[in-house]
């Protein structure tokens, strides 16, 4: 019933939806991005407190965390991670920019220290020296990269073998690495590209309960992944991360979240 309801309506924008007055029943409040009703913030606006990650990419800057890596001080995969705790079931949201061609994600329910599966670039080692995998995120991934063709809104496993398991426009069931299923479709995965703002902010919304996945980007459903397997490493209690890779700038503040577990 979830999954039709969240099919239904995901592909009608929150400015669209018709709100019909039925006798007996009641609508939702309206859509409230800044609503903090039961959250906690992340981050105080000033400093990286109980947030870890390489200085040599990492500052705050006029109100937002600012992730940045040049062609003179190239970052590779890097990661900014919250480690003032650890949350499996909550509602996270933040405001994220991206300026330049390459790309970000919001990194939740991930662990850290476990080993990098991906090459890195020699160019990246020689700036940055051996990975440190206390920096280094596994675990889903809500993906943010603008000038990319399809990635911004997917479900993704990061440093897994799983990768990509729902694409924008998606609802995906599957269970862990045995299996991924088409369940049902939001959107045309070109049509949703509308909603994301290159070089501007964007209100990004994640939302994980047990093994269900749900990722808003300004008010609109772009994937759903539902994960059955227990042991998956989607479905573990982890930490909450920002991601920077390839030559670009990015920028995040107003990071809120109602931790449920």
């Amino acid at each position: 019933m979830l999954l039709c309801a969240l099919v239904a309506v995901g592909a009608i924008s929150h400015a669209q939806t018709p709100t019909p007055n039925v006798p007996g029943f009641t609508q939702p409040a309206p859509l409230n991005f800044n609503d903090h009703e039961g959250y906690v913030p992340l981050f105080d606006g000033k400093t990286l407190k109980n947030w870890d990650g390489n200085a040599k990419f990492w500052r705050v800057e006029d109100g937002a965390i600012i992730g940045e890596s040049t062609a003179n001080n190239l970052s590779g995969n890097s990661y900014l991670v919250y480690k003032g705790m650890k949350a499996k079931d909550f509602t996270l949201k933040l405001e994220i920019k991206v300026e330049g061609d390459g790309g970000s994600g919001i990194q939740y329910r991930s662990q850290i220290g476990m080993p990098w599966l991906a090459p890195i670039d020699p160019k990246v080692t020689a700036n940055v020296g051996p990975v440190n995998l206390n920096w280094m995120m596994t675990g889903p991934q809500a993906d943010f990269w603008p000038s990319a063709q399809y990635w911004t809104g997917q479900f993704y496993s990061e440093n897994n073998p799983m990768r990509i398991l729902a694409w924008r426009g998606q609802v995906v069931e599957g269970y862990g690495l045995k299996s991924k299923r088409l369940m049902g479709n939001i959107g045309d995965i070109m049509e949703l590209a509308k909603y994301v703002k290159k070089n501007d902010w964007n209100e990004y919304t994640i939302i994980a309960r047990g093994g269900v996945f749900i990722q808003i980007l300004n008010g609109q459903l772009m994937s759903v992944m539902v994960d059955d397997d227990p042991k998956s490493l989607n479905n573990q209690n982890g930490y909450i991360g920002i991601e920077i890779e390839a030559i670009t700038k990015v920028s995040v503040r107003n990071v809120w979240i109602k931790k449920l577990d």
